[in-house]
């Protein structure tokens, strides 16, 4: 059966993104990657990423100031065995170099989005 794999990562909302990189770069030590803060794949099943998006960007409802990422083994799976359950999916799917992502909402009105990671290989 399609299922969630691990936690992919955490989009937080917030009122200056460069500054709040900065602090975490500062007082926590990350470092950015490509515009976000990345741990080694070689820890898990595949990176966990954690990135900050200023209080109007788009990439998910403005009004929610999270979104949490999970990883999946089976993005079409996972999200038609959603569909079949009654979920709202959005039927939108996409695909880069690192993965292919889906997104559902919850019963609390958050866009989740699910991320099935390239296949180490």
């Amino acid at each position: 059966m399609a299922s969630i794999t691990g936690f992919g990562g955490a989009f937080i909302r917030v009122n200056d993104p460069e500054a709040l990189y900065m602090w975490y770069e500062r007082h926590l030590g990350l470092m950015r990657s490509e515009g976000y803060f990345a741990f080694p794949a070689s820890t898990q099943r595949a990176q966990v990423v954690f990135a900050f998006f200023g209080q109007d960007d788009e990439y998910f409802p403005t009004a929610q100031k999270a979104m949490i990422n999970l990883q999946v083994d089976d993005l079409d799976g996972v999200l038609d065995r959603l569909s079949n359950e009654g979920v709202t999916v959005d039927p939108k799917r996409e695909s880069y170099d690192f993965g292919r992502f889906g997104w559902f909402t919850d019963p609390e009105g958050n866009r989740v989005e699910l991320w099935q990671p390239v296949a180490a290989g």
